[in-house]
């Protein structure tokens, strides 16, 4: 993959968050397996070069305010016209079309407005923001689903295409029923904190040393969940028997357990709902994660030698695939270093290249 990145700075993921020899620690991990190249889209030379690569592409990616690569001279019917087959993975605030779409949308402002940040959080307090920017992840994810799919028509002889993400729609995906219940009952979600409305009991309990998750919403689980913390009135109850029953008195059950777990330690209460096969879990830190024999088992932590030549831990590859599994094979490039290699594999040559670089171009 090429990461196309202005001269000079690069991309902003460089500085965010916390940083190690002057770059940002998730560099490291959202841009392994790529290739870095400079290059001025603003000027006529720089459009250039993008075309030229986009010749051979499969799929180009972009995640700029709608119109900008049309003023670029590198709209879709640009693009198409060198390449046919060629899909475009346009990813916004709002979409391509619509009255809000040269709005500028950033993935706080997607979680709001897709309804996210609305039901986020405790009822007595203001809307809570996840510390992540789950609306840019979750957009990300819907793009790679709509490549794939155009990748799959392209395969069977169909034209490329363009795919259209926008960041809140992604986020809206995501909410359930939020919508058809407010059209059906006129019933608006609220915030509920730890507890997962409609859906009992699935809720956070506390314990002697911190708090678990116990997931006891399905019958079978339920009424497992009701023998293991001794509670066969609530097991044997006909009005809890099913799901909207149990939604129904989702209080007086939450108090059961947690006054079950109140006299426990986390280790307790999970050993018992292991035995019992209930779900449960522990609420993980980073600390927690590093440590987990799962997550090592699993692959999931990798100890690799960054580009800034230390060693790092970083998340495995996934999903993981039987015959073609995915594998970290570079590290996360410095900001164009791959520029003349990449523009010679398209025909440029060296002095060419140089004076880019004198131009400021690449």
């Amino acid at each position: 993959m090429i990461k196309i990145e202005p001269p000079g700075e690069g991309d902003a993921l460089r500085k965010w968050r916390r940083l190690r020899n002057g770059t940002s620690l998730w560099w490291h991990v959202q841009s392994r397996n790529k290739k870095s190249v400079t290059c001025d889209l603003r000027k006529p030379e720089g459009q250039q070069i993008v075309r030229r690569l986009a010749r051979d592409a499969h799929i180009v990616i972009e995640n700029f305010r709608p119109g900008a690569l049309e003023r670029w001279n590198l709209g879709w019917d640009e693009l198409a016209r060198e390449n046919p087959r060629l899909i475009l993975v346009r990813i916004s605030g709002y979409g391509q079309t619509g009255p809000y779409r040269e709005r500028p949308g950033f993935a706080a402002i997607a979680e709001a407005v897709g309804g996210f940040r609305y039901v986020n959080g405790f009822p007595d307090r203001p809307p809570a923001r996840p510390n992540l920017s789950l609306g840019d992840t979750l957009a990300a994810l819907h793009g790679v689903i709509g490549a794939l799919l155009a990748l799959h028509a392209v395969q069977k002889g169909g034209a490329g295409q363009v795919i259209d993400v926008a960041l809140y729609e992604s986020v809206f995906n995501c909410m359930e029923s939020l919508l058809p219940e407010f059209d059906a009952h006129g019933y608006v979600r609220e915030r509920s904190g730890s507890a997962l409305p409609g859906i009992a009991p699935s809720n956070l309990y506390a314990c002697r040393d911190g708090y678990v998750l116990i997931a006891g919403n399905a019958d079978s689980l339920y009424g497992r969940l009701m023998s293991a913390i001794g509670r066969a009135d609530l097991r044997d109850d006909p009005a809890l028997a099913r799901n909207d029953g149990r939604a129904a008195q989702m209080e007086r059950i939450d108090a059961a357990i947690g006054a079950w777990t109140a006299g426990r330690t986390i280790a307790q209460v999970l050993d018992e709902m292991h035995q019992a096969q209930v779900p449960a879990g522990r609420i993980y830190s980073a600390a927690d994660i590093a440590a987990d024999p799962h997550f090592a088992a699993r692959g999931m932590i990798e100890r690799i030698t960054a580009g800034d030549g230390e060693p790092l831990s970083v998340p495995g590859v996934v999903p993981k695939l039987s015959a073609t599994p995915g594998a970290i094979r570079t590290a996360a490039p410095k900001l164009g270093e791959h520029t003349s290699e990449v523009l010679r594999s398209i025909g440029y040559d060296d002095s060419t290249i140089a004076g880019l670089r004198q131009a400021g171009i690449v």
